[in-house]
């Protein structure tokens, strides 16, 4: 029989642990550095890319699919968080007929983590306006004229949606082509929504309909506290 070394297993535990530990440490620093040079600034080459893109914004790493930046303008101090989407067109390449910006973006904005803003003829969000996490905006969407074709390859239809300033979109809210919200509007959770609103709406289901408003006359209607 081998020689027994009972001391042998609590010191390679030990050691086990202590290299565990060194690991971890590099790893989470590595992280912490790679979010931190990853970010999209205005001082850092990638924020050269878009048409505008102020101080005090960041697109935080890792970002999602970004195209036709030339098109897309960011205002100041926003915070874009992780695999945020932003794209001008409908392809990486695509050379669009406008001076303007496709995709604006105020000032003091918040888009969640995981959003989608694809735009092809216009999405505007007025300033402070805050995205949950996996809202997605559109501005475009297919047909389905031709019932032998695949929907796919139909080409889209195009309106432009205004998100009003100081509105709050809940997570996994769907804004379709064509929609208005006015200002300070609130859309819950998972709401689907096409159409125009007023200011100071809150908007609710599927498909979104408005279940209150300000009005400044009669304040909130219904009552808060009613429904």
């Amino acid at each position: 029989m081998g020689t027994l070394h009972p001391g042998r297993g609590p010191l390679r535990r030990t050691v086990r642990t202590a290299l565990e530990r060194a690991a971890s440490s590099a790893v989470h620093r590595t992280e912490r550095l790679v979010r931190r040079v990853g970010a999209i600034t205005a001082e850092r080459p990638g924020g050269h890319r878009f048409g505008r893109l102020d101080g005090g914004t960041t697109l935080a790493w890792p970002q999602g699919t970004l195209f036709g930046e030339r098109w897309i303008s960011i205002g100041a101090y926003c915070v874009v968080a992780e695999q945020v989407t932003l794209t001008a067109g409908l392809a990486p390449g695509d050379e669009l007929d406008s001076e303007d910006p496709i995709l604006e973006i105020g000032d003091g904005c918040v888009i969640g983590r995981g959003s989608h803003l694809v735009g092809r003829t216009g999405i505007a969000l007025g300033d402070h306006v805050y995205l949950g996490p996996g809202v997605y905006i559109t501005d475009h969407n297919h047909t389905y004229t031709d019932t032998a074709a695949p929907i796919g390859t139909q080409w889209p239809v195009f309106a432009p949606v205004r998100i009003g300033a100081g509105s709050w979109l809940g997570a996994n809210a769907v804004v379709l082509p064509g929609t208005v919200l006015g200002r300070n509007t609130v859309v819950a959770a998972g709401c689907i929504v096409r159409g125009e609103f007023p200011d100071h709406a809150v908007l609710a289901g599927v498909p979104a309909r408005m279940v209150r408003r300000y009005d400044p006359a009669e304040g909130w209607v219904p009552p808060l506290g009613n429904g």
